[in-house]
């Protein structure tokens, strides 16, 4: 039976759940301590995603939607999955999810007025190969404005999510652009650290780029240890 790993929080990397400049974290921040709950055995040991629930196309954003091309800029975005010791972490799932070039998500509650696109969904996923590496083919996303504090934008940005080694082990992050001036900007990234801030910002990899088609992108996401990438989840 395989054990869960070791995907430990540190406080210090982390914004506490109240943050003052992020509006609706005082409406569903808990006023009390959380009680950390020990995981069941149904929570270690239930069943994982395998190499066949994985599609060819699922990681490639450019086609796995329309029939035709998205508009925006081409871009791939790679990196590893990595452990505390760097070490990496491999045949694990990544999911990804972002908005469109315009900045607007194909969900039914996003109301901003920018445009879907009917040849992107926005979605992708795939397995860490044995180097633990993974890489998506997309659109760079737009930033898009959110009702926070009157005239506040979300940097362009990727969610991440990586499951462990059983379904009920999940972390959930995103990633922001090198060089984005919305990024200082952003309540939600100012709730971090600066050191913590650095771990969610992809890097320009020109050794990657493809001519004449795809701007890279790198990405390594680190799931323990004092290196950790910030999760969407609180210190504990």
């Amino acid at each position: 039976m395989s054990q869960p790993r070791d995907w430990t929080v540190d406080p210090s990397r982390h914004p506490p759940l109240d943050t003052p400049g992020y509006g609706s974290t005082r409406l569903r921040a808990p006023r009390q301590a959380p009680i950390l709950l020990s995981p069941t055995r149904s929570e270690t040991t239930s069943p994982v995603f395998g190499q066949g629930l994985v599609g060819p196309t699922d990681h490639d954003l450019l086609v796995n939607f329309g029939q035709g091309d998205p508009i925006g800029e081409r871009i791939v975005v790679h990196g590893r999955v990595l452990d505390s010791d760097g070490r990496p972490v491999p045949d694990t799932l990544v999911e990804m999810w972002q908005a469109n070039a315009a900045g607007r998500y194909r969900h039914p509650k996003d109301g901003y007025r920018a445009p879907l696109d009917p040849n992107f969904g926005g979605c992708g996923r795939t397995l860490t190969g044995s180097d633990g590496r993974f890489a998506f083919r997309t659109v760079k996303p737009g930033a898009y404005p959110w009702p926070n504090g009157g005239n506040d934008w979300r940097p362009a940005h990727i969610h991440f999510s990586v499951f462990g080694t059983a379904f009920a082990q999940r972390l959930i992050t995103q990633m922001y652009f090198e060089g984005d001036p919305l990024i200082s900007r952003c309540a939600i990234v100012n709730g971090l650290p600066p050191d913590a801030v650095a771990g969610l910002v992809g890097t320009l990899d020109m050794e990657r780029t493809i001519p004449m088609d795809l701007i890279a992108w790198r990405f390594d996401i680190v799931v323990a240890g004092r290196s950790r990438t910030p999760f969407e989840e609180g210190p504990r």
